[in-house]
């Protein structure tokens, strides 16, 4: 049996701890300590409860683990001004950084449009969680014709946005509209995102809408079609819940037309 690649996380909040349980399923990952800063925080204690080493001193803490020599990959699921220091700390141990972040130190990675040209980077920014679900849809759009705009929505529920997310919401919004460019390949993009307050919390979902060249809908919507496969193929869940609707965009009048 193949051994798994041993992982640290740095962050005992809601993602954090979301992500310790994710990679307690892993068939490729194992996670070995998490770190955080309260010592009375749940996620450090629901780490221990599983037998995750743990540590309340933060990254400073984490380095002088007994288990940090054995540690292949360090996800960072704080803040983006705790991600500068924190990556200033690590950078010389040359171990991968994956920075769940809005930091973005490293190149931004969505795994289904360009992972293979980044993978010998040593810290890889995961854009958001509305950057993962959306700029696969605007780089399948971009496959298929010239995307001049690209605007998402990303609607989560306010329960799961904890202090790390709320004081990053700037953040988001720029790296996320930033990566739509870089990524996604659209001339401009624009990212909102909403703190949805309903009870029972609703599932996180996003919406698209872009300014495209061409109306070939069978095109675009097979391209669409695709790249939701592929996401779905790493992120269980992941489906469209409405078609592709396409629209026309009337054509300007001239001045002097509009004169007459």
């Amino acid at each position: 049996m193949t051994q798994r690649a041993r992982a640290a996380i740095i962050g005992s909040g809601n993602i954090g701890t979301d992500l310790m349980h994710k990679l307690r399923r892993s068939a490729v990952l194992d996670v070995a300590a998490m770190a955080g800063i309260d010592p009375a925080s749940d996620g450090l204690a629901r780490a221990r409860a599983l037998d995750v080493a743990v540590t309340a001193a933060g990254v400073g803490g984490l380095v002088e683990m007994n288990v940090f020599d054995d540690i292949d990959v360090i996800f960072d699921a704080t803040s983006a001004e705790a991600h500068h220091a924190n990556y200033a700390r690590l950078e010389a141990f040359g171990r991968l950084v994956i920075d769940l972040t809005p930091a973005a130190i490293g190149p931004y990675v969505v795994p289904a449009v360009n992972l293979a040209g980044v993978a010998t980077h040593r810290n890889l920014n995961m854009v958001t969680c509305g950057g993962q679900a959306t700029i696969p849809i605007v780089a399948a759009l971009g496959s298929v014709t010239r995307v001049h705009y690209a605007e998402i929505v990303a609607s989560i529920a306010s329960r799961s946005a904890g202090p790390g997310t709320r004081a990053n919401i700037d953040e988001f919004t720029e790296t996320t509209a930033r990566a739509i460019e870089t990524v996604g390949g659209a001339g401009r993009g624009k990212a909102i995102i909403v703190l949805n307050p309903a009870d029972p919390p609703m599932i996180m979902r996003d919406t698209v809408a872009a300014l495209v060249s061409t109306a070939d809908e069978s095109s675009l919507a097979a391209a669409v079609a695709a790249m939701v496969a592929d996401v779905a193929a790493y992120v269980p869940g992941y489906r469209l819940r409405q078609d592709v609707r396409i629209a026309a965009v009337p054509r300007a009048r001239s001045t002097t037309a509009a004169r007459r």
